[in-house]
């Protein structure tokens, strides 16, 4: 007896993906035996529901069944059971989790097949799904004029400080180089030129650290970025050029120095450090007052703050809190750090606090994770359900890409994609922040230089490692294929500073150096440039529909397409299909393709401007490292969908 279910395949489970709450699904099993099974079952979260014959492929029978997903958002798991003679087994996920064919045991499956139900009203801004957004570490990408300096001033060329002897003998991360808002609006039309349309900042409020993960005011900027009024007209200018700004939120903790805690007596103000009748002392959780508290994974410097508190609240979300006061003065949205420490409840009301204050707002969640299905602290969350996030930082899509582009697995990596594709409402993968760098990780160009993982090595050794020249031109190559890959994938392209002129570096703080006025990598840069041009013009790579083609050897090919005259979200949109194809390897490869169920008469590469007829089939060579961007041009302006093939 031979069992099958594909949870990419339309075939086995109707619709593909995540569904809206009240929707109605088919899922089928294809059961080749030689009698008919006595009893074929659908184990739909614990309960057994029969499933009915339904038709024959050839000598296969197909079993199905109904069922619509629940009135409230959650996850659904399922598997199959099926008996046949003597014989009985069981279907369920790969061992890999990442839905698509399973595999049968003869025992219930470890591994279930997952539906996210999420709520029917969920949308998230149509601005995010368009966005090429840029990360900007403000202390480092762009000093204009005079700063007023505290801590350790650096000068603009030297490298970030490492060592706790650096600072005096305490690690303290306040060494500071003075990148300000007044830099930033002059390095916008240098955004605008590259066709960035969205930046994303690290944090900006008042803090003694570089970083300012360690809140010391939210109501005003740090000094060395400026005033509240230049903020203001950053918010402004960018606008002007058609790009917006969202912040980064820091609300599962204070810094330790703040004017809410305030245990070296830094500030004018009463801190709950200091006495239990400071206005903040319900924000802290003390064990024993004053020197034991609950504090950011042990810091000290950190204290936690109970988000749920009345105060608490009322501060950061009220009608006149630190959320909206941020949107009143020309941010769009928020990032929220460490979104799995911070409750679903106040997420909820975060989400509920500014998208009344304005629609369009856009909420973004730092989650490691396949977030759909993530859990903290025992908990399962409820980030992409509807009612929370609308969507998350893509580490998943980061970890894909490099993992592809240095191990070369290009079925793996489509398999990684097409898992985030299933589990992901698109209303939140379509906006969902596809980064290749960050402030937390190291630059992209370090590991795909074959570096060695930065948790194997330590700091002194992280800081002298020198990419040889012979590792930095496979780097800068293999670069290439990774913007290539984040402009073309379903969702948001999240360029962090610096990366598209060739920085590189290990994590914090390697990762955030200066920007280089001096430096600029062409072969990196114009790349890029042109990828987003193309993205910028082209509606099939926003919110076309993304479907795995083909994958051989290191090379992958998949499409993205709009047909009827709608987008993926029903919205009216262009006709319109690119195909992409990747050689990750070193190697020559060749890929043959079959496009007549899509009339196709040409393809144009818009990378070399390049034009193929078509006939029958077409045969492409992909040298090392390649990449083709490749719109088709059809007979008529239906498009056909199709199905994978994997070879």
């Amino acid at each position: 007896m031979f069992l099958e279910h594909n949870s990419h395949d339309l075939l086995y489970r109707t619709p593909h993906g995540a569904v809206k709450t009240g929707t109605k699904i088919t899922l089928r099993l294809s059961i080749e035996s030689a009698s008919i099974p006595k009893k074929v079952e659908c184990i739909l979260n614990n309960t057994a529901i029969s499933m009915h014959y339904a038709f024959h492929i050839n000598s296969t029978r197909i079993y199905e069944c109904e069922f619509y997903s629940p009135d409230e958002e959650g996850l659904v798991f399922y598997y199959f059971y099926c008996e046949c003679d003597e014989n009985k087994l069981y279907y369920g996920n790969n061992s890999l989790c990442l839905g698509g064919i399973g595999e049968a045991k003869e025992c219930a499956p470890e591994f279930l097949y997952q539906i996210t139900v999420y709520d029917k009203n969920f949308k998230t801004p149509d601005w995010a799904k368009r966005a090429i957004f840029y990360q900007i570490f403000p202390d480092r990408f762009c000093r204009e004029g005079e700063t007023p300096f505290h801590g350790i001033k650096r000068e603009w060329n030297s490298e970030p400080f490492y060592k706790k002897e650096q600072f005096g003998g305490e690690y303290l991360s306040n060494d500071f180089f003075g990148g300000n808002f007044k830099g930033i609006i002059k390095k916008l039309g240098y955004l605008k030129d590259l066709g960035i349309n969205a930046i994303y900042l690290n944090p900006i409020f008042k803090s003694p650290s570089n970083h300012r993960y360690n809140t010391s005011d939210y109501e005003i900027p740090d000094e060395t970025l400026g005033t509240t009024d230049d903020f203001k007209e950053l918010t402004k200018t960018a606008s002007s050029l058609g790009i917006k700004i969202i912040l980064d939120g820091v609300f599962s903790h204070t810094g330790a120095d703040s004017v809410y805690f305030n245990k070296y007596d830094t500030f004018d103000s009463l801190g709950a450090y200091q006495s239990k009748d400071s206005p903040y002392y319900s924000w802290y959780n003390f064990y024993e007052f004053p020197e034991k508290y609950e504090s950011w994974w042990g810091f000290d410097t950190l204290p936690n703050v109970c988000e749920l508190d009345e105060s608490y609240l009322s501060f950061i979300l009220g009608e006149n809190g630190i959320a909206l006061k941020w949107l009143r003065l020309g941010a769009i949205g928020w990032r929220l750090d460490v979104a799995d420490e911070l409750p679903d409840e106040f997420i909820e009301k975060m989400r509920t606090a500014i998208k009344k204050e304005n629609k369009d707002s856009f909420l973004l969640g730092e989650v490691w994770e396949d977030a759909s299905k993530k859990e903290s602290y025992g908990k399962k969350r409820r980030f992409l359900l509807g009612k929370s996030l609308d969507s998350v930082m893509n580490y998943v899509f980061r970890s894909a890409v490099l993992d592809y582009l240095t191990l070369e697995d290009s079925s793996l990596f489509l398999k990684r994609i097409s898992s985030l594709y299933e589990n992901y409402p698109k209303e939140a993968l379509y906006c969902a922040l596809n980064l290749i760098s960050s402030h937390d990780v190291p630059r992209a160009l370090t590991p795909l230089s074959g570096a060695p993982d930065f948790r194997t090595i330590d700091r002194n050794a992280q800081h002298d490692y020198v990419i040889d020249e012979n590792s930095l031109h496979l780097a800068r190559k293999r670069m290439r294929l990774a913007f290539t890959l984040q402009l073309t994938l379903p969702g948001a392209p999240s360029v962090y500073y610096g990366d598209e002129v060739g920085l590189s570096g290990y994590a914090d703080p390697f990762n955030r150096a200066p920007f280089p006025e001096d430096k600029k990598d062409d072969f990196l840069f114009s790349h890029l440039k042109k990828l987003i041009a193309i993205r910028n013009s082209t509606p099939c790579l926003q919110t076309g529909d993304f479907n795995p083609i083909f994958y051989k050897n290191s090379i992958i090919c998949f499409m993205r397409s709009i047909s009827g005259g709608t987008d993926i979200f029903g919205n009216k949109c262009t006709n319109g299909s690119v195909l992409v194809i990747i050689n990750s390897s070193s190697f020559d490869d060749t890929i043959e393709l079959d496009l007549g169920r899509f009339h196709v008469h040409s393809l144009y590469d818009m990378l070399t401007e390049e034009a193929f007829i078509y006939k029958d089939k077409i045969t492409f060579n992909m040298p090392p490292f390649s990449q083709r961007v490749l719109h088709l041009e059809r007979n008529e302006n239906e498009c056909i969908k199709i199905q994978s093939t994997q070879k």
